[in-house]
């Protein structure tokens, strides 16, 4: 294990995964060695995919960090129905199966919500996923806002996984869970934040500032 690359509780959810691929490695390899390089390279997708790498955290206490990493699909002026019941800012981020699929908090604070609803395996991508597929439900809030994270799975991603609970208090850029392979990721923020990236700007969960809250 890579320090600062890799960690037991990522991996943990990748143990079934990593055991068939490793048996199937195994068994290819007594049977015909050159055939067990697929299952190896296999393996090696798996360790890739479920890497959670360190990442510094922006100190400025109104910074919004991204919750995901991946690309800005869309930023639109949407109401949020669920938990704020009003207008809002919502960045949408893409992952692919390329990146790292574990969320992380946008801002300091204490989650009041975690809600999981159940729905479809549509793309990522298609824009009625965000209404029709699985997904999970966040607030964090804080003295300062109280934001809106949503976990959407996708058409190959088929879990959302939870590490925090309400009641909870996490830390700009904390770990609070993860999906499994390519998916989306919403944030919800105030309309009065100011908005630093735009669609198509590549970003890294914890440590990329999507936006910044007024002062007062």
């Amino acid at each position: 294990m890579l320090r600062g690359l890799m960690r037991s509780q990522t991996l943990f959810e990748a143990r079934w995964i990593l055991a068939v691929a490793l048996l199937i490695t195994a068994d290819l390899f007594f049977l015909i060695p050159w055939l067990a390089l697929p299952g190896l390279l296999l393996v090696l997708f798996v360790l890739y995919f479920f890497r959670d790498p360190d990442r510094p955290v922006p100190a400025d206490p109104n910074a919004v960090v991204a919750a995901a990493d991946g690309v800005v699909a869309d930023i639109a002026q949407v109401d949020e129905p669920e938990v704020l019941k009003a207008p809002t800012q919502r960045v949408g981020i893409f992952l692919s199966v390329l990146d790292v699929h574990v969320n992380r908090a946008p801002i300091e604070g204490k989650i009041t919500y975690s809600k999981f609803t159940p729905g479809q395996f549509l793309d990522a991508r298609n824009p009625d996923a965000t209404k029709l597929n699985e997904f999970r439900t966040w607030a964090i809030e804080s003295p300062k806002a109280k934001l809106v994270v949503r976990q959407i799975t996708g058409a190959i991603a088929r879990r959302i996984v939870a590490w925090s609970k309400v009641g909870d208090t996490v830390a700009k850029g904390e770990r609070f869970g993860m999906i499994r392979f390519g998916s989306r990721t919403e944030v919800y923020l105030p309309l009065t934040s100011t908005i630093m990236v735009k669609a198509g700007d590549r970003v890294q969960g914890g440590a990329t500032v999507i936006a910044v809250l007024p002062s007062n």
